[in-house]
């Protein structure tokens, strides 16, 4: 999006900066608010929300040097400090959400029920909403959209990240007139039985949330990723968990391949007059970045396909070769609040949902720890089977109670669980399927 440098440039020198809150201060979070400190002019960070409140006085500190940072309870005190034009740190995300003065909200957390409070206070106050926040996306992100239409707010998932990156390339394919069938994520690992003991050491190393980085190896993340991907798209999965070609067997250190190697693997699931798939490969260069597989009827446009080194089909192989992460959020909240644009937004209704596996030997009574655990992992599943067969959603595993003994790699239900009482993301998820006509109003959770 080349255009949004031009007019947040346009919005700096008319002293105008577009003003954004945060939800969160962890790894990803603290690197936006140095992003937005250091290099993007017409744009300022006003507050953020955080459990640790230290946390977020340090990414201030770490990106504002020379400015006092006020700590604040109330929406009140918190939309005078944006006034004031002093930064702010709150333990509460609705009230920040709900602050005056504020463009936008960025949630940086991974959470459900505490980015809730964050997405409801800003979908109440007209704010759009921009989600660093996969799981919960993949988790109730149609009806969140169904809500921010209401609101007449933008609510999308981001540059940067690989489902933003994904969708950014997909919208480039379509415009030049290839039909995009597959849209497609590059794994450097994937292995359902990795644990916070397994990637403890590669999280200490980077300074990123053991579990967050244990979400990536056992494969939750990229399930949530591509969900939000085809939810965007209108595409599907081929099969439960994906295609996924590894050849490397869960060895990281092997040789990376080309990513030409893989269009043979993936080719034989695609359904060219069908509405595409998304699926991921493990051990491919260029990455981790990702691709789009695309078609042309056309004859002679493909033999300039084919002049232009593309190849002569029928499948066209388009790619992206890095994803930059916090350095390309800034670019989505400046889309969403000067152009209206959402970088990736579902559609309507989910196309594919992230269900829950035991990853160990599950034992009654036992309560299910959360996403990027010892308990399960998630993998993704066409969104009819998902409701139809009531699986339980991997968004909604933690703390929920085993009600039977269950065997490693088993999928769960509902029926096999006890869910907590009393928490947001249950009465949201309900409340989309009951919206979409997904299950009978009476079946819901």
């Amino acid at each position: 999006m080349i255009i949004v440098d031009t007019a947040l440039k346009k919005r700096e020198a008319e002293g105008r900066p577009i003003k954004v809150g945060m939800i969160g201060a962890g790894f990803m979070a603290s690197g936006i608010a140095l992003q937005i400190a250091k290099s993007v002019p017409g744009m300022v960070l006003c507050g953020i929300a955080a459990r640790q409140p230290q946390r977020g006085i340090d990414a201030f500190e770490a990106s504002r040097t020379g400015e006092t940072v006020v700590r604040a309870d109330t929406a009140a005190e918190i939309s005078a400090a944006i006034k004031a034009g002093q930064p702010v740190v709150t333990t509460d995300p609705g009230a920040l959400a709900r602050a005056e003065g504020l463009d936008a909200i960025i949630e940086a957390t991974g959470s459900m029920d505490y980015a809730l409070e964050a997405v409801e206070g800003a979908l109440e106050t007209a704010k759009h909403v921009i989600l660093m926040n996969a799981e919960l996306d993949g988790t109730v992100g149609p009806l969140l959209k169904v809500k921010a239409d209401k609101a007449g707010v933008v609510i999308t998932n981001v540059d940067g990240d690989q489902p933003g990156v994904q969708m950014n390339l997909f919208r480039f394919v379509q415009s030049i007139g290839v039909k995009p069938v597959l849209c497609g994520n590059i794994k450097g690992l994937q292995d359902e039985y990795r644990t916070p003991d397994t990637q403890r050491g590669f999280a200490e190393k980077w300074g990123q949330n053991v579990n967050m980085v244990t979400s990536f190896a056992d494969g939750t993340k990229i399930a949530y990723e591509q969900a939000i991907v085809a939810n965007g798209t209108g595409m599907g999965v081929a099969k439960r968990g994906m295609i996924g070609p590894d050849p490397t067997n869960k060895n990281p250190t092997l040789p990376l391949r080309p990513l030409e190697d893989f269009v043979e693997m993936l080719a034989p699931h695609i359904d060219p007059k069908g509405p595409g798939i998304v699926d991921f490969v493990v051990g491919a260069r260029p990455g981790p970045g990702v691709f789009v597989l695309g078609t042309h009827d056309d004859p002679r446009q493909a033999h300039y396909l084919n002049l232009y080194k593309l190849g002569q089909g029928p499948y066209y192989l388009f790619y992206t070769p890095y994803h930059l992460c916090h350095f390309e959020v800034p670019l989505t909240v400046a889309r969403a609040v000067l152009f209206h644009d959402p970088a990736l937004t579902p559609l309507g209704a989910p196309n594919v949902g992230v269900i829950t596996f035991a990853k160990r030997d599950l034992k009654a009574g036992q309560t299910l720890d959360g996403i990027g655990g010892f308990d399960t992992y998630g993998q993704a599943e066409n969104a009819p089977i998902v409701h139809k067969d009531r699986l339980l959603p991997m968004g909604l595993a933690e703390g929920c109670t085993v009600k039977r003994d269950m065997a490693k790699d088993s999928v769960l239900t509902f029926d096999d669980v006890t869910v907590p009482a009393g928490r947001k993301i249950d009465a949201y998820y309900a409340e989309m399927e009951r919206h979409f006509g997904l299950v009978p109003a009476k079946e819901t959770v």
